[in-house]
């Protein structure tokens, strides 16, 4: 018997279901995003726009190490859907527990290579000696928290497999709060500035994983998590690598791609760099809002696959797509429209508003169309199809990045020019993801 909880997402009305579905995880995915916001506010608001800009310049190193655990949990969330929609226990139950040893494995690998290399990363890419210091203790304490944001992903991905989206959203509203009071006590009464900011984000990681595990254990409908049937089984752990490793390094491509970006805005004073950061956070709410529709689509399309529902495939990218686009459309003009107040939020100082509001000028009207590349990847992602996609966003949103900086940045020197980059690569990346689909649908 299912749990309140669970969703069988290979029937009923798609439209209605991808709806419900993805509203509790659009919650979700701006809470997540809320520990990074909430560092950057508060930081800028009471330790000054040095360390704001500390903050910022790790923002896409941070995201080439959080995109690797995102994508392991796609992979994770795929396979899992899958022998759900196929009914099949014994597989389910196995890919359930190899996930878990791999999840945390991965965790500890990924925090002990960033501590180590940390300073020379941040070097790499150019941070300003002003901000180099500060950048480098918060990315430092921030990595430690990444096991716990391995593991709370891991929970995530298979709640939401089974159609639960609505307790990982309640678990990240509780350690949002204590992420944004413990910012605040850490900052404002212990003055520790940068690093009251990362630990308060490293121990909200943690609380946030130990509460998604808690009902994994105690079980939900064919799922139970036990410590003494915890192995690796090879057949299961191949599968969610293939999924999730391409995946992984397609968040980890966009990352580079963006890194080499930030190379470019460390070109201008600090005041742009500080007001690029405080526009990225807003340019995050957007794209984890319509997030949440990619992995809708990818987990639909993932139990619908399993249980041989041809239609409801195509029927579940359609949707999906049409909902983040709508989403993507109100959310880039009403940040457009009221983008002063909320930089804002995150500093003070009317320059770097203005720097800022530079970013959000150019990218309201690009994250609409970003959705017809990261739904159809999600959507290939649901057919277990990743390889190929990932080198379409390698070639597509790495290389002609690379390219454009390279050629158009360097020309006009400007700050509109580095930006504009971002339509013109998820035009070119989405077309070629739609056609690899189209071709993976007919075979079906």
């Amino acid at each position: 018997m299912k749990l309140l909880y669970e969703k069988d997402l290979t029937q009923g009305s798609l439209a209605k279901g991808i709806f419900f579905y993805g509203i509790p995880l659009i919650f979700s995915n701006l809470l997540q995003v809320l520990f990074n916001i909430s560092d950057i506010a508060v930081v800028g608001r009471f330790a000054g726009s040095l360390a704001l800009g500390a903050v910022g310049s790790t923002s896409q190193i941070l995201f080439l190490f959080t995109g690797l655990i995102m994508g392991l949990g796609g992979g994770i969330n795929v396979i899992t859907a899958f022998y759900i929609g196929a009914k099949s226990k014994q597989d389910l139950n196995e890919a359930v527990h190899s996930s878990f040893i791999v999840s945390l494995f991965t965790g500890l690998i990924l925090m002990s290579a960033g501590f180590i290399l940390a300073r020379p990363v941040l070097s790499l890419i150019k941070t300003k000696p002003e901000l180099l210091d500060n950048a480098v203790i918060y990315f430092k304490i921030y990595m430690l928290g990444i096991p716990g944001a391995a593991l709370y992903n891991y929970g995530n991905a298979v709640l939401s497999a089974a159609g639960d989206t609505k307790r990982p959203l309640y678990y990240l509203s509780f350690a949002g709060i204590i992420n944004i009071i413990l910012n605040l006590i850490f900052v404002i009464v212990f003055k520790m500035s940068v690093a009251g900011v990362a630990l308060a984000s490293l121990i909200s990681q943690y609380v946030s994983a130990i509460l998604v595990l808690i009902p994994l254990i105690k079980g939900i409908g064919n799922i139970k998590l036990q410590l003494s049937k915890l192995h690796v089984n090879q057949e299961k752990t191949i599968k969610i690598l293939k999924i999730g490793i391409p995946s992984g390094l397609q968040n980890a491509i966009f990352a580079i791609a963006n890194t080499f970006i930030q190379v470019g805005i460390n070109s201008f004073d600090s005041i742009m760099v500080a007001g690029a950061s405080a526009g990225s956070n807003l340019d995050n709410i957007i794209y984890s809002a319509m997030n949440a529709f990619y992995v809708a689509c990818a987990t639909f399309i993932g139990q619908n696959y399993g249980a041989g529902n041809k239609k409801r495939i195509l029927k579940s990218m359609i949707i999906s797509n049409a909902y983040a686009f709508s989403l993507g459309s109100i959310l880039s003009v009403t940040m457009f429209i009221f983008g002063h107040q909320c930089l804002g939020l995150f500093t003070t100082d009317q320059a770097v508003i203005e720097a800022g509001y530079i970013r959000l000028s150019i990218m309201f009207f690009s994250y609409p169309v970003a959705s017809f590349m990261d739904n159809t990847i999600a959507a290939n992602r649901g057919l277990g199809k990743t390889f190929v996609p990932s080198i379409i966003v390698f070639i597509g949103s790495c290389l002609f990045r690379i390219a454009w900086v390279l050629t158009i940045f360097a020309y006009f020197k400007t700050i509109q020019s580095l930006f504009l980059l971002y339509i013109f690569s998820w035009t070119i990346t989405a077309i070629a993801e739609i056609i690899y689909f189209i071709k993976n649908y007919r075979k079906i």
